[in-house]
């Protein structure tokens, strides 16, 4: 279990900043890779040893690969052992099972027992961060790292290790080495951090709430409320990951970082190519950096573009979870982006906006459904409960489990809008609500404290990835 949120909120991350604002600039990476290990170990000491192997081995290779750059060969050699290293490391933990329960399906093999392993909190996103920098160092787009503390700070850097977003070492070297504190900064990220967290506790898990009761007997559900169902877990996994996102950045300008946007209201999309610019931009951007144009992109023909789309979306969805709802996911919007790219977007811009936002969140919530049953029995029936009118628009237990959660769920559509940002950043700049906001954010603070003491456990729901 990671750090209970009462805790991290009013001990460790109090303690932190303070020893962290009291510290000279000399000595913050070394205790903030200290209390980054420290909140990593909570729940599971033994990932700590190979938090510290992934460190120290990941180092090594990037002072090799650097060392070398004159000779293109050997550099090549040193960064695909580092590349495999991590790659079998992420493999072992995270898809041991799965690949086992695979090969289990063979007659010859099925007395194989599948093995129960715990998967590493954030493996998936601090395994990417290293691939990226071993691969940004080959290519001689940033320097390695000589300092062991600094890498490891990076490494292991707290608001985003467990869930993201994936920060790249070129994007924020330069800040692990010179960074200034400053109270806009600090106070843009207190800011920041409860808006996240009011995203999570307010609508996310309430939102999760409604989205559990409907999904168990959706035949009993009713068609309409099916899709208020399917529109519940999108709100719920919106303000989950953004709200995660924005905590992670807002703490990053509290210790003096500043990192790039994970989200861009990828429910306003025109199309399925607009989302997935707007939606998980640090996972999105990676694949097109680190896999699709290395592979060649556009540029070897339309069979070979499609074929690196397949293999850009196939390994999106893998790496969601090792499950294969996960892998139709991603073929799913590898489908249609691939009809986008020929006909789709061509068709799209002759249609109104409205329109075009009714295509996009249509097959956005088809996609969840996919997303969220790992169980395709369980997703075929979902799937046939929103177009089967025989079970009627709503039945008696939807309609009683729905209409308390309306009102949240009107907030929640709202909030996934740029308007209200539109709307508080006009009169913010006119100094109107300056003076009102310290009452505001207190109040939502003190609201999503009172929610968390009274709610059970509900961790994130990208930890697990």
């Amino acid at each position: 279990m990671v750090f209970s949120s009462i805790l991290f909120m009013f001990f460790y991350l109090p303690v932190v900043l303070i020893i962290y604002y009291l510290l000279g600039r000399r000595y913050r990476n070394l205790f903030l890779l200290i209390a980054s290990l420290a909140f990593y170990g909570w729940g599971e000491p033994i990932f700590i040893l190979l938090m510290v192997f992934n460190i120290i081995i990941d180092f090594i290779f990037g002072l090799l690969i650097q060392k070398n750059s004159n000779n293109k060969k050997r550099a090549k050699v040193y960064l695909i052992i580092i590349l495999c290293v991590n790659i079998l490391l992420l493999c072992f933990f995270k898809y041991a099972g799965f690949l086992v329960g695979i090969v289990k399906l063979i007659p010859a093999f099925s007395f194989i027992s599948v093995p129960k392993i715990p998967l590493p909190l954030g493996i998936s996103f601090y395994t990417f961060q290293a691939l990226s920098y071993c691969v940004d160092v080959y290519k001689q787009e940033v320097p390695a790292e000589k300092s062991l503390i600094n890498f490891g700070s990076y490494k292991t850097l707290f608001p985003q290790l467990i869930a993201g977003p994936i920060i790249r070492y070129v994007d924020v070297a330069e800040q692990f080495k010179n960074r200034i504190l400053s109270m806009p900064k600090v106070a843009k990220g207190i800011r920041l951090f409860i808006i996240g967290l009011s995203k999570k506790v307010l609508i996310a898990n309430q939102m999760g709430l409604l989205w559990e009761s409907l999904k168990v007997s959706p035949n009993e559900n009713g068609i309409l409320a099916s899709w208020i169902g399917i529109i519940a877990f999108s709100l719920q996994i919106y303000f989950d990951f953004s709200g995660y996102s924005d905590m992670a950045c807002g703490l990053g300008n509290m210790l003096g970082f500043e990192f790039l946007k994970n989200f861009n209201y990828p429910y306003i999309s025109k199309s399925i190519t607009d989302f997935w610019r707007r939606w998980h931009i640090s996972l999105s951007s990676w694949f097109r950096d680190y896999v699709y144009i290395p592979l060649g992109g556009n540029r070897k023909g339309l069979l070979r573009q499609f074929l690196n789309i397949f293999i850009v979306w196939f390994l999106t969805g893998l790496w969601h979870g090792a499950s294969w709802n996960y892998v139709c996911w991603g073929l799913y919007f590898f489908f249609i982006l691939s009809l986008e790219k020929l006909f789709l977007l061509k068709l799209l811009n002759k249609l109104p906006n409205f329109i075009k936002h009714f295509y996009a969140v249509f097959l956005i919530l088809i996609g969840w459904v996919i997303f969220s049953f790992e169980n395709f029995h369980d997703m075929t029936g979902y799937l046939s409960s929103m177009f089967n009118f025989s079970n009627g628009l709503m039945s008696n237990y939807s309609f009683s489990t729905i209409i308390g959660f309306i009102p949240l769920i009107i907030i929640g559509i709202f909030a996934s809008l740029p308007i209200a940002k539109n709307v508080y950043l006009k009169y913010k700049d006119n100094g109107v609500l300056s003076r009102g906001e310290l009452p505001v954010f207190l109040a939502l603070l003190i609201f999503c404290t009172a929610s968390m003491v009274s709610q059970s456990y509900s961790p994130f729901l990208y930890f697990r990835f």
